[in-house]
């Protein structure tokens, strides 16, 4: 039987410290051999795709085996030129078969009627985070990277998700959150007060994973974080009605038919074609001021979208001819001045008229 060398050296080694053993009456001693580790590939996905190439041409197994050549070992992890394209390579195609599907699930769900603006956008959400994560784990398995030398990356991520993406992170499950109770939806009107109770008032364009996306009458649009409306005062104006009441304050003088006021407020607001018929509008007394009796006209309208502003300001124009037409005045503050005549009064007036006329003409 031929022994191979390795083992015949083995062999002759133990021999020889069996027979130094037996001079000296010491135990034997078994000399093992011992073997260079050898630098584990990083991507073992690039090892077969080489083997692959070569065995199809020999030019195209020569240039793959010069660039895997050029390589850098760190421990016992050697990377390639050769692995590094082929990392890229899967990276770029992981990403576009990961968007390709992930528009293809997007306008399926488009498609489906049963689900109405705030399903349909939770759904896509969670589609866009399992194909993205589907994605991540496929480009792994393919490339078969050792999850295990990424332990320190990922000890480095969680560092980070810790101390500096914990706003993001709770952003992402606040947008969620906000989809599932259906709180808000795309579409809605809505007044959200900041900190320093300064209040936005806008209608949601979008709900992102970050942050909602509010468009203002001016066209400005806000970038209000999730957790914000999680935290803040939110007043939705269409959270499960789009009708609205809206209140226009009106003043007349005292001297006027208060009866007549009323009737030309009521005329003035149904004429505005966006104030619906029903409920019709109302007119409340609403104090005795200083210097007018203070009314105020009660209307609903539907579409609050489209601004409140221009509906106050097309009532109050139409009132104004109304109340021209009928002699009704329209109240401003005045004051009346009384002065005393005193001794310090009349050293005061004779003092301006010295200074206006000093020669006492």
């Amino acid at each position: 039987m031929t022994i191979p060398t390795a083992t015949a050296t083995a062999t002759a080694a133990a021999a020889t410290g069996a027979a130094q053993a037996g001079q000296t009456g010491a135990a034997p001693v078994l000399a093992v051999p011992t073997a260079t580790p050898t630098p584990i590939e990083a991507v073992t996905a690039a090892q077969d795709i080489k083997q692959a190439v070569a065995d199809k041409s020999s030019t195209m197994g020569d240039l793959v085996h010069s660039m895997d050549s050029m390589a850098i070992s760190v421990g016992n992890m050697r990377v390639s030129v050769w692995d590094a394209l082929i990392v890229v390579f899967t990276i770029v195609a992981v990403l576009a078969l990961a968007w390709f599907i992930n528009r293809l699930l997007h306008n399926v769900l488009k498609r489906m009627t049963r689900l109405d603006v705030t399903q349909r956008l939770l759904a896509e959400k969670l589609v866009s985070v399992s194909v993205w994560v589907l994605a991540f784990v496929t480009a792994m398995d393919f490339l078969g990277i050792d999850l295990t030398a990424l332990a320190v990356f990922s000890g480095a991520f969680g560092l980070a998700v810790g101390f500096g993406l914990q706003k993001t992170l709770g952003n992402l499950i606040a947008g969620i959150i906000l989809l599932m109770d259906r709180s808000i939806k795309p579409g809605d009107v809505i007044a959200v007060a900041d900190q320093s109770g300064k209040s936005t008032f806008g209608q949601i364009r979008k709900i992102g994973i970050r942050a909602v996306s509010i468009t203002t009458r001016d066209q400005k649009e806000y970038l209000i974080p999730n957790e914000n409306l999680m935290i803040n005062q939110v007043e939705n104006w269409s959270y499960s009605s789009r009708n609205v009441r809206m209140q226009i304050p009106v003043g007349v003088s005292y001297g006027c038919d208060i009866k007549v006021a009323e009737k030309l407020m009521l005329e003035a607001a149904a004429s505005c074609k966006r104030i619906l018929k029903s409920p019709p509008p109302t007119c409340w007394l609403d104090q005795y001021g200083n210097s007018s009796v203070d009314f105020v006209i009660q209307c609903w309208i539907k579409d609050p979208e489209s601004g409140i502003g221009n509906i106050k300001s097309e009532v109050l124009k139409t009132l104004w001819d109304l109340f021209q037409q009928e002699g009704i005045e329209i109240p401003f503050p005045q004051r009346d001045l009384n002065l005393r005549n005193n001794e310090q009064f009349e050293q005061l007036i004779a003092a301006i008229s010295q200074r206006l006329d000093p020669k006492g003409n």
